[in-house]
Parts: C-alpha cells; sequence; structure tokens
C-alpha cells in the first residue's frame, strides 16, 4: 500500500487512499510528501503543506510521526484545549514547513493571519469521511477558499463513504483502494452478548471479569454515558479510564496514557476513540452502545487487530435490541458463567509530575530523577511520557508511597515541582 502510494503520488496530483485503521496510512501519505517539490525546508513562504484532521490526538500522532521521519523539516501540530495564543507564539518562532490541526483551530489561525496561506501547495485531509462531515464542514468549507495555490490533495480514509464535495477543488483523482486487500475482518472474531436487563451494566461487569487479563475499549454513543458508565465500573473495582470530546485535553492525555502504560486496562469512551489512536495489543472492543451504521464499527473495531494481530469484537444487545444487518453473519454468542470475581488493581500507577518540555525537561530527565532520587529499579519503571507543561510517568503500584517519599522536596533539573498520583 506505500509503495503503491509513493508511485501514485509520482504520477498524479490528487490521490484518494482507503485502508484499513492500522495498516499504515500516515507512514504511506508522509513519505509521500517528500515527492515533488511541495516542500520548501528553511525558505520561502511558511507553512508549504497543511494536514487537517478530526481529532487532537490524531494531530499529535501525526506531528511525531512527520517528526521522527523529516529531521530536516520543523512540524508544528495545533488544536483545541489549549491556548491559542501560545500556538500563535511557536509559529511564529518556528516557521513551520508542515501544521497539522485540527479545522476549528487551524480557521482560528488562518483568520486571525497567524500563518500565511499563499504558500500551502500540498493539502491532506485525513480520515476525510468525518472531516467532510456536517460538523466540519463549514470549517472545512472556509480553509479552502483560503489555501489559493494548492497543487496537490492526498485524502485518506479506512471507509469509502463519503463523497467528496466540490470545494475540496478535486475534478480528476486516483483512487487507492485497500480495503479489501488484507484479511483485517478475519483477525476479528466478532461475538454477541445478550444481556437479560435494558441496563447492560451487569452483564459488561460480567464480560469483563472473563476477560480480567486483557485490554478492552467500551464504546458508548453518548459522552454523559460516558462518565456513568466508567464511574459504574469504578466503583465495582474496576481500574477504568474515562475518554470523550467533552474533557479537557490535559484529562484526555492522563486517560489514554493510563490505557496505554497499563494502569488501567479499560478505556470507556466515545466514537472519538474509534478514530486516530494507534494504542498497540488492545484485545477486546466491546460496543456497550450497538453502532449506529457499518462505518463506525469498522472504525472502533480498527483499535484491535492492527497490523497482523488478531482481536474480539463484542456487541451486547438488551432485550429489545437486535444485531444491526451490517455486522453480517460471521458472529457468535458468548454465554457468560454466573458471578466472577473482580480483577485485582493493576501493576502500576501514574505518578504527574508537574514539569515538561516548556521546562526544558526530557524524558532522560524523569527516567534518571525517580531512579536516582526515587530510588526505583528499572523494572519498577514503566511508560514515561512528557507533554509541554508536565510529564507521566508509570511507577509498580507497590512502590509509589516509597519514591513519594523520597522525591518530595527535591528539583528535577533544579526546578521545584509538583509530584503526585493521577486519579
Amino acid at each position: 500500500m506505500q509503495e503503491e502510494m509513493l508511485s501514485s503520488c509520482r504520477r498524479y496530483d490528487n490521490v484518494v487512499l482507503l485502508s484499513p485503521t492500522g495498516s499504515g496510512k500516515t507512514l504511506a501519505y508522509l513519505l509521500a510528501l517528500s515527492v515533488g517539490k511541495d516542500i520548501q525546508a528553511g525558505g520561502g513562504a511558511f507553512p508549504s503543506v497543511l494536514i487537517l484532521v478530526p481529532s487532537r490526538e490524531l494531530a499529535v500522532q501525526t506531528r511525531d510521526v512527520a517528526t521522527k521521519l523529516y529531521h530536516n523539516l520543523k512540524v508544528f501540530a495545533c488544536y483545541g484545549g489549549r491556548a491559542a495564543m501560545e500556538e500563535h507564539r511557536v509559529i511564529r518562532e518556528m516557521h513551520p514547513d508542515i501544521i497539522v490541526g485540527t479545522p476549528g483551530r487551524v480557521l482560528d489561525h488562518i483568520g486571525k493571519d497567524n500563518f500565511a496561506t499563499d504558500g500551502i501547495g500540498m493539502l491532506v485531509i485525513d480520515e476525510f469521511d468525518k472531516s467532510l462531515e456536517l460538523g466540519f464542514r463549514k470549517q472545512m468549507q472556509d480553509i479552502l477558499i483560503m489555501l489559493p495555490n494548492v497543487r496537490r490533495r492526498i485524502l485518506l480514509s479506512a471507509t469509502d463513504s463519503a463523497d467528496i464535495p466540490s470545494f475540496v477543488g478535486i475534478d480528476n483523482v486516483h483512487k487507492l483502494d485497500f480495503t479489501g486487500g488484507d484479511d483485517y475482518e478475519g483477525r476479528i472474531r466478532q461475538w454477541v452478548v445478550r444481556s437479560p436487563q435494558k441496563d447492560k451494566l451487569r452483564t459488561l461487569s460480567d464480560l469483563l471479569c472473563c476477560h480480567a487479563q486483557e485490554t478492552s475499549m467500551v464504546f458508548l454513543g453518548f459522552r454523559d454515558a460516558v462518565g456513568r458508565v466508567a464511574d459504574w465500573l469504578s466503583g465495582m473495582g474496576f481500574t477504568v479510564s474515562a475518554f470523550h470530546g467533552g474533557m479537557e485535553q490535559k484529562d484526555r492525555e492522563r486517560a489514554l496514557f493510563k490505557f496505554e502504560c497499563g494502569a488501567a486496562n479499560i478505556l470507556v469512551c466515545t466514537d472519538l476513540a474509534g478514530r486516530g489512536l494507534d494504542i498497540a495489543g488492545v484485545d477486546n472492543i466491546i460496543h456497550y452502545h450497538l453502532p449506529v451504521n457499518k462505518e463506525t464499527l469498522v472504525h472502533r473495531n480498527g483499535r484491535t487487530a492492527r497490523w497482523d494481530k488478531e482481536g474480539n469484537s463484542f456487541l451486547i444487545t438488551g432485550p429489545e435490541e437486535t444485531v444491526p444487518d451490517f455486522v453480517g453473519d460471521d458472529r457468535e454468542e458468548v454465554v457468560l458463567p454466573g458471578r466472577v470475581a473482580v480483577p485485582a488493581k493493576s501493576r502500576w500507577e501514574v505518578l504527574y509530575i508537574g514539569r515538561g518540555k516548556k521546562d526544558k525537561v526530557n524524558k532522560v530527565d524523569v527516567v534518571g530523577f525517580l531512579s536516582k532520587i526515587g530510588g526505583l529499579q528499572r523494572e519498577q519503571l514503566g511508560m514515561v511520557r512528557v507533554f509541554p507543561s508536565w510529564s507521566f510517568a508509570a511507577v509498580e503500584r507497590r512502590a509509589v508511597r516509597d519514591v513519594l517519599n523520597k522525591v518530595r522536596g527535591q528539583k528535577i533539573k533544579g526546578q521545584k515541582t509538583i509530584i503526585e498520583p493521577i486519579k
């Protein structure tokens, strides 16, 4: 798929790539940026490439991949949930070659002349079926009107469900369709779980207990339902992270880190988590609220069985619900046993450290601080991630109290900071 993408971008100006989630679309189109002369690193107007994505998480992920791929290029991600003025300051100082951002925040920057658009010769719309939906359509139209010199366009999606509006400016397009190119669906086993009650919480709990040592994403259709289900599971003793679009950016990053590092093995989420999240090793997708269409099912299930892995998809149906026709007949029914004990707490707990990249703190600094001053052994420290203003570190649960006592009042890289467990 990536080879075909490179070849097509050498021959065509406008390319649409359809490929399953987890198949490497992000790397495919980022590699294609090197084709031709769309990027003028360090010279001319900036930026020269604009990448539009539907979520903050996908913006950050894309920026990170692009930065690793092109060491000579400056890549900046902009998205809601943080101060636009701070982003403007960074744009002004960085002069990025590539800007990747969500439509609302990109439109805000363009409207305030925070970066020029006349140098943008290449436009990428990732997850275009979502980005061109009603909620984003007006913003996308306003952005594209202000891009007078776009010569090349790349659109990407995991499904072929969306018509491309005329305002995108694509007349002749070359389409690459890899949606049937591998045995992706064959690597996901679909199951139906019958709930005897309309309220499916008890059935969900029993199902999670049966998969206690595995990682599961529980999908719901509404933000308030995410909070209700997450609170109920937490009250039952499960270690849970909640994730939806109404949360502050810091809380969303915390929730995802807890899930990725293993401090929580259950992520209760809306369909926002069905796009762009590249989390390794998700075993189970649980549809607490049934998907509303085939596209939603595909994107939810796409969080498991990534690359060559296998996974499970569980659809919980209430007494008055039936499995949608678009799910297909290749499914089995699960009969849950009687009450199963809630699993023990995870091995890891997450520490919040109130210093980050802005304070010249990096991952090596955090590891050294927790090891030398906190007394942690190598096996007691898990995943570490440094954000602009803070850092997270996964620490073995039984060592947390001791390490907090040792680091209390100590400085990291000569700076005092708050260090505490996150909830």
